[in-house]
């Protein structure tokens, strides 16, 4: 939302309702704004001012930035007919102008980021901004050093025309490695290790750039980031 702003526009907006609605409650003085009933329209409104409907202050809240660490069932989308969704599990006003830097699949867990600001998730989700995001992943087969080295070249996909940018690629145990990429091709951890001969049994994403997964937060948990976490992102 950019400042100053039409009343109307303004209330519709953190009041989420039509427009319709909004203009037929200024008419009837619903509104005030600093104190003082305001029945037009059009009223120039500021970020700082004091904006009441039907006596309930509305204030706009800037840009926010939140951690979740994602459970197994939850998309990473703002609605869903089919599944809940991760918007389901902040206790938050004003989310309908959020969504997902960066989503996970149903069926992947961990570190999600959720924002109202665009500039901010582009930084995160253009590979030319090189934000790795960084997995632990849990395979059916043994990784060997073969499947390392190919990951850390680039992996052709199917129906890609380019392979994947290099990855880093770290073995952890025989059935097990951390996997950091920069691309967030559909499915695209998955297809890799498909590509190499393997297949993923579980996901876990830990970290994007070096925002690390809050080791507090259990799953289905949240918190808003520091103002140091959200520099990361900022940072050339």
């Amino acid at each position: 939302m950019k400042f100053p702003c039409r009343l109307d526009k303004f209330l519709s907006h953190l009041a989420e309702l039509p427009r319709t609605k909004v203009k037929a409650g200024i008419k009837k003085r619903y509104v005030t704004v600093n104190g003082e009933v305001i029945t037009k329209f059009d009223y120039s409104v500021t970020q700082n001012d004091q904006v009441t409907w039907q006596g309930k202050s509305l204030q706009y809240l800037g840009k926010r930035y939140f951690m979740l660490n994602k459970p197994v069932g939850y998309v990473c989308a703002n609605s869903d007919e089919m599944h809940p969704t991760v918007f389901e599990l902040l206790d938050e006003p004003n989310l309908k102008d959020f969504h997902v830097a960066g989503r996970l699949d149903i069926d992947t867990t961990g570190l999600v980021l959720l924002t109202n600001d665009g500039d901010w998730s582009h930084q995160i989700t253009s590979p030319k901004k090189q934000k790795y995001k960084t997995y632990l992943v849990e395979t059916q087969e043994p990784i060997t050093e073969e499947t390392l080295q190919r990951l850390r070249e680039g992996v052709q996909l199917h129906n890609e025309k380019q392979p994947t940018l290099p990855a880093m690629a770290e073995q952890l145990a025989s059935y097990s490695l951390r996997l950091s990429i920069c691309e967030g091709k559909y499915h695209q951890v998955k297809r890799m290790l498909a590509a190499v001969g393997n297949k993923v049994v579980e996901l876990h994403r830990e970290k994007i750039a070096d925002i690390e997964l809050d080791a507090n937060l259990a799953s289905g948990e949240y918190r808003q980031l520091t103002d140091q976490e959200v520099d990361i992102i900022n940072a050339k």
